[in-house]
């Protein structure tokens, strides 16, 4: 039994740590958020847009907005900056009834006359609920799962394009994660430790940058591989935009000094030549 508050807060956080970690988007048990993704402008009518947030628990939602910059470091690892001020937000916080929707408002409130485009996430969190008194000594009070989603939201200015190109490709092997909430799927920390769940497949490391003024979605696009297979043979892979969606999420490459890594599974294995990558519509 906790012993105090700041206990019981500690498990709260522990349980949004591991639904996060899991993968969850769009739906959770508790509440769905749509859509995921978000593009807005600077200016004009795009510079208003719309998240809807519905209840899907049996049990009142309440719930708050949290609005953070997204950026990358020289390593490639997001790093995630608040900016609430960046969007009149509303409501930025409310109640949702069981199965009750609530529209929430994004208007951008930064610069019109943007350099260069910029991406958000507009977080939706469930907040905990107040125990009443003496329902703390419950066993069934002493975790709150409480959900944290993600919407992606990015802002560009008028006639702004990306300019996307591939610094390097080279065949590797990849090992599937388990699904999340799969039957039999183990904490993060155990599946490290365990055999690997599904086996390894081949599949191509590309490196992009983005040198343009506007961001790119590089799951929006096909891409055709190119290269030769492992007996020496032409071999042509396209991964379609499902195939990248499942592997690579919208594969969001920001503006000016975007640069990623991203690995997709090819199904057959390319041998150690080189090797094109060309993305169309």
């Amino acid at each position: 039994m906790f012993k105090n508050k700041r206990a019981a807060r500690r498990v709260v956080s522990w349980v949004i740590a591991l639904l996060v970690a899991a993968g969850f988007a769009g739906v959770a048990a508790a509440m769905r958020v749509s859509p995921m993704v978000v593009e807005m402008s600077s200016t004009g009518s795009g510079a208003v847009a719309r998240i809807e947030v519905q209840n899907l628990n049996q049990a009142n939602l309440p719930f708050e907005t949290r609005v953070t910059r997204i950026d990358y470091d020289d390593k490639g690892e997001m790093v995630e900056t608040p900016a609430d001020g960046d969007f009149l937000v509303f409501p930025p916080q409310g109640m949702l009834t069981p199965g009750a929707r609530q529209v929430v408002r994004l208007q951008w409130a930064g610069p019109a006359d943007l350099a260069s485009s910029r991406g958000y996430y507009v977080s939706v969190n469930q907040l905990p609920v107040q125990l009443t008194p003496g329902a703390e000594q419950s066993p069934a009070a002493q975790v709150q799962v409480v959900y944290h989603m993600k919407a992606l939201v990015v802002v560009a200015p008028p006639g702004a394009s990306p300019k996307v190109e591939v610094v390097s490709a080279k065949p590797v092997t990849i090992l599937p994660p388990p699904p999340p909430g799969a039957p039999g799927a183990k904490p993060a920390a155990a599946v490290a430790a365990a055999a690997p769940a599904t086996p390894p497949v081949p599949g191509v490391e590309v490196t992009v940058r983005n040198t343009g003024a506007r961001y790119a979605m590089m799951a929006g696009a096909t891409w055709t591989i190119e290269g030769k297979d492992t007996a020496g043979k032409p071999l042509t892979v396209t991964l379609t935009q499902d195939d990248l969606n499942r592997s690579v999420g919208v594969g969001y490459l920001a503006a000016l000094t975007g640069r990623r890594t991203f690995q997709v599974p090819t199904g057959t294995a390319f041998g150690p030549g080189p090797i094109k990558v060309r993305f169309g519509k």
